[in-house]
């Protein structure tokens, strides 16, 4: 006769609580479902590559690439260096226009009201 396997009991989904969403969370669903997020996606790389912000992040790359040498650079250096640096120098004006897109989608949706 064998001895029984100790572990613990199989969890009843019934008696988990349901895990809340956040208000981030629900946003991004909503978001997703109605296909705004593509279009804020479409809209936020037109406008950074119309100030520059693009170019600028490019030649950022490039030089990090020339600074460390062509073959010991990988795409996880450059996302660790560059990161902070694009993050920082996105303009206001266009953080300012998708806030104001997002915040339009948001009132106008009669699911989050």
């Amino acid at each position: 006769m064998r001895a029984s396997i100790n572990r613990p009991p199989t969890p009843n989904q019934e008696e988990e609580p349901q895990k809340d969403l956040s208000l981030r969370e629900i946003i991004n669903v909503k978001l997703v479902e109605s296909g705004e997020k593509e279009k804020l996606m479409e809209l936020l790389r037109e406008r950074l590559v119309e100030c520059g912000w693009r170019d600028e992040m490019k030649a950022l790359c490039r030089a990090y690439a020339r600074k460390k040498g062509r073959n010991n650079v990988t795409v996880d250096d450059l996302i660790h260096v560059i990161t902070p640096k694009g993050r920082a120098s996105v303009p206001d004006s266009v953080k300012a226009e998708l806030l104001q897109r997002i915040r339009s989608f948001l009132m106008s949706s009669s699911s989050l009201r």
